[in-house]
């Protein structure tokens, strides 16, 4: 029997019956206490990589087995997306400092620190009012599934957009002169099309067309919506400075 250094409860398993507290002996080396929050953190216990596996070969499976209940098996969906937001908004911070998105008429000073600030400090805070703005476009064409159904879809399409997007904007530069990288870049934007089609059929059950005709309607909606959110961010830092 164990004694719960939270409640003073005692308890035969490692989690305390009574408050829910993991037994955590932190009276180890170092090097076992970070290993153990590198697994806690980042589920490196095999459910990462069923998780990334998962969600870019099996296009909406993700969010239909956590929807389900079938959610011991993979990382949840907020940790994987704010792993992956993390790592792509401070890729994309640098990819921007180092002048790699700047079009031919902006200096790579000035322009490329703007851009630098806006991928690390503005598009992370824009981006948690347009994850629920994606699920609520979601519903106006699924309106008789639960708002959190298409949060969480949301979650899990932003998840792959990111890394699909990390791995479309550096080429942006060199894509104009090179054709190899710009066929790289539609490859991956036409993979990221049918990705979404496949996972609304998946997660919503329509057929092949109305899943395309409804991803083709949001996407232009989110445009818009993204660029009011863009624009009226730009004028209201101008009205700050």
């Amino acid at each position: 029997m164990r004694q719960c250094k939270n409640c003073n409860s005692t308890s035969e398993g490692r989690y305390c019956p009574v408050c829910g507290q993991k037994d955590v002996d932190l009276q180890r080396p170092l090097r076992e206490l970070v290993a153990e929050v590198v697994k806690e953190t980042f589920d490196v216990d095999g459910r990462a990589w069923r998780t990334a596996k998962t969600l870019f070969l099996q296009p909406g499976l993700l969010t239909s087995e956590f929807l389900a209940g079938k959610r011991r098996a993979y990382t949840p969906p907020l940790r994987l997306y704010l792993f992956i937001s993390v790592s792509f908004f401070v890729l994309m911070a640098w990819v921007a400092s180092q002048g790699l998105l700047l079009d031919r008429d902006q200096s790579p000073g000035e322009d490329a620190a703007v851009q630098a600030r806006f991928m690390s400090d503005e598009l992370p805070r824009l981006m948690f009012v347009l994850l629920p703005a994606f699920a609520l476009l979601l519903k106006a064409f699924f309106f008789r599934r639960l708002y959190f159904d298409h949060l969480i879809f949301s979650v899990h399409l932003h998840s792959a957009a990111y890394v699909i997007l990390a791995l479309m904007l550096p080429l942006e530069e060199v894509s104009a002169s090179s054709w190899p990288a710009l066929i790289v870049q539609i490859v991956l934007f036409a993979y990221f099309i049918i990705y979404l089609i496949a996972s609304m059929r998946h997660v919503y059950g329509t057929t092949r067309l109305g899943a395309t005709v409804r991803a083709l309607a949001i996407l232009f909606g989110y445009m818009i919506v993204t660029s009011v959110l863009i624009e009226a961010n730009s004028s209201f830092q101008i009205m700050s400075d």
